[in-house]
């Protein structure tokens, strides 16, 4: 953004919509960008079409791509829409931890520990 303000406004860049077509996003969505073959002629996008390329080079949540990109949420879902509808990236939830297995303690040892300590 320049010190006159925006050049494109907000509405140019998603075309007039004002909600994705896919509805798959959310603010902690990880999208990675999908490598094209050299020899794939390149679709024709926008600027910030491919600055969200850039910025997928490795697994990045939605919301930091509109950090990144000073944009609201809303339009960068929209954008990523399009993106994946075209192939060019890939959108997942991020991987859940699994809780450690809960391992009850032996009864019988604590006993004895606690035996150990009180004869100290």
């Amino acid at each position: 953004m320049s010190e006159y303000g925006r050049f494109v406004r907000l509405f140019a860049l998603t075309g007039g919509r004002t909600q994705p077509s896919r509805d798959v996003f959310t603010l902690i969505t990880l999208v990675t960008a999908v490598e094209q073959p050299a020899a794939a002629a390149p679709a024709h996008l926008q600027p910030e079409h491919r600055r969200v390329l850039r910025l997928c080079e490795r697994p990045t949540a939605v919301v930091e791509i509109a950090g990144r990109m000073d944009l609201p949420v809303s339009v960068v879902t929209i954008m990523l829409s399009d993106l994946l509808e075209a192939g060019r990236i890939t959108a997942r939830p991020p991987v859940q931890a699994t809780p450690a297995p809960t391992v009850s303690p032996d009864v019988a040892l604590l006993q004895r520990v606690r035996d150990g300590l009180a004869s100290l």
